[in-house]
């Protein structure tokens, strides 16, 4: 595969995005898509700087064994 982003295959799909939506609803796509992904990556960077809980304690799988 020489280049997936060739101007004319960026025309492509461009044409057929608008074909498929029409063109009021593309940036209404566009702007849906950059919020899930930036609500993503806020997550994601939350989750990395929250501190890690303890684990819990083991437990064995049968309690009828501790008799």
């Amino acid at each position: 595969m020489e280049g997936l982003f060739q101007p004319m295959h960026l025309l492509v799909i461009l044409l057929v995005g608008v074909l498929l939506f029409g063109p009021k609803k593309i940036p209404e796509l566009g702007k849906g898509l950059g919020e899930g992904i930036r609500g993503f990556k806020d997550a994601l960077k939350s989750a990395a700087d929250a501190p890690e809980a303890p684990a819990p304690a083991q437990t064995s799988a049968h309690p009828e064994e501790k008799q």
